[in-house]
């Protein structure tokens, strides 16, 4: 079957010698996770034959095992917004007394019921993926592929039996894995994969990192009882969001009991009778029950031939690809944290959507990586969407306009609770569009989701105003910001505290 792709910009259909060959498959995929999923079954909607490999269902990802639905679903966004909505009841039933309710009696929380309930649901996800591939009519395998030619996919069974496959294109769609640091006792740590899935709640946690996977498991094992340290190298965490943001993050970590160490790093872990000792690099001495390691992730690519077959890749291990997606390879495509450009699953989607309209649609399109929201499911929550205060400042041709609003959530005025919600939109002086908002607060990924369509569309600081706000919310604030807080110019200095 002749298929459309793109080729130096350009449609072609695969007519020459090399379209004439038969093959297995018009796109064998290496990956069932999001962006696998997803490419494969619009590929398929487009009438093209397609396959996908994946390794054997496990919780905690190895070069072994993994399984479909990936990262996201198996230990990453799903389990880990579970176990934030398990932790956030802690601070709703302090909230509550104020509220009327009398909680005289203890409340116990059972962890392994959770834990088991969370299993239950990404067992219950991993079949729903698997079906979706099959009602669209894709070809599942159970085993790990890897590259052996420019359309050639081997794939090791489980047993150990290699199968091998021809296909018109390739896509390689193996996301990323925890990266651990190395210092001395660094088996003794473990990664967000294990974290998911401990058999016993931890009384004591370290955790080492400053992103947001850090901060996420920090609001979860504080939220659940736990006393934790969080260590970063930098002096607020998150970094790469707004400064400003930054800070409310960090002050609410420490209004919810965690206790941070900025600038400090791990240099030692051992093993003793009363845990695990960990020493910083100031000389620090903190014992602990689980050191988690959240220090990034790193492309899953080593395992797959892609220099024998002549996939270009960068220093961290990430496939090289062009606006479509494609390798350096032609029949070679990726998508996803493999290609490390904007590592979230709904980006993955968005990539392999456009893949597949590009390869077999006849519809050639680039992923757009502008105005993507993103959220941290810390407690409370930031979302963001657009630039920064700082990014901002660094592009801008004219003066950048900051409007911010910080202000006590009715809900907090009668729990007592000592949290502000904060919010901002960055304002571009001259054209009065709004480039980038951040909010700080409760529900904040849910109104900044409504929020990045605007800025997609374009949205004004002048739309913004003349819209009607719902009364009472949080949301509104969005649209009553008229005071301006501040103004920078172009090349100017950002906020970094509030």
């Amino acid at each position: 079957m002749a298929r459309k792709m793109l080729i130096d910009g350009e449609l072609s259909n695969s007519t020459s010698a090399e379209g004439e060959q038969n093959y297995d498959f018009d796109l064998f995929v290496i990956g069932a996770g999001s962006g696998g999923v997803r490419a494969a079954r619009t590929s398929a909607g487009f009438g093209a034959k397609v396959a996908i490999c994946e390794l054997p269902f496990h919780p905690i990802s190895s070069e072994i095992v993994g399984g479909v639905g990936g990262t996201c679903v198996i230990r990453g966004c799903v389990p880990k917004k579970i176990l934030v909505y398990g932790a956030s009841f802690r601070g709703e039933f302090e909230d509550a007394r104020n509220f009327g309710w009398e909680l005289s009696e203890q409340i116990n929380f059972d962890w392994k019921k959770l834990l088991h309930n969370k299993t239950q649901e990404i067992i219950r996800l991993n079949g729903v993926y698997k079906r979706l591939l099959s009602n669209a009519g894709v070809m599942m395998l159970e085993g790990e592929g890897k590259l052996v030619g420019a359309h050639a996919v081997e794939v090791i069974q489980p047993d150990g039996s290699k199968l091998q496959y021809l296909a018109r294109h390739i896509l390689i769609a193996t996301g990323s894995r925890a990266q651990r640091v190395n210092i001395p006792g660094k088996e003794l740590a473990i990664t967000s994969d294990e974290a998911l899935s401990l058999d016993e709640l931890p009384k004591r946690a370290v955790i080492l990192g400053g992103g947001y996977i850090a901060v996420e498991f920090a609001s979860i094992w504080r939220g659940m009882g736990v006393t934790v340290d969080l260590f970063y190298r930098k002096e607020l965490p998150l970094r790469g969001f707004d400064d400003e943001m930054r800070a409310v993050v960090a002050r609410n970590l420490e209004g919810r009991g965690i206790k941070l160490h900025p600038g400090t790093n791990l240099s030692e872990l051992s093993k003793t009778e009363g845990g695990i000792r960990v020493v910083t690099d100031h000389g620090d001495e903190i014992m602990a029950d689980v050191v988690l390691f959240a220090t990034g992730r790193s492309p899953n690519t080593k395992r797959l031939n892609l220099e024998a077959v002549g996939v270009e890749v960068d220093k961290t291990g990430a496939i090289k690809v062009d606006e479509y997606s494609c390798s350096s390879v032609p029949s070679i495509w990726a998508v996803g944290d493999v290609t490390n450009r904007i590592n979230l699953t709904p980006v993955a989607l968005m990539e392999g959507t456009c893949f597949a309209k590009t390869v077999f649609g006849g519809q050639p399109t680039k992923p757009d990586h502008n105005f993507v929201p993103c959220a941290v499911f810390s407690i409370p929550p930031l979302s963001v969407v657009g630039l920064s205060e700082q990014q901002a400042i660094e592009q801008a041709k004219s003066d950048i306009l900051l409007f911010t609003s910080t202000f006590n959530p009715m809900k907090n005025t009668i729990s007592g609770r000592q949290e502000k919600t904060i919010m901002k939109l960055i304002v571009d002086s001259e054209t009065d569009k709004v480039l980038g908002a951040s909010m700080c607060g409760p529900d904040a990924p849910e109104i900044m989701q409504g929020i990045a369509i605007a800025l997609k569309c374009g949205a004004t600081k002048a739309q913004f105003d003349s819209t009607v706000g719902i009364h009472p919310s949080a949301a509104e604030e969005f649209v009553t910001m008229r005071s301006l807080t501040r103004r920078v110019a172009a090349g100017g200095k950002a906020k970094t505290n509030l």
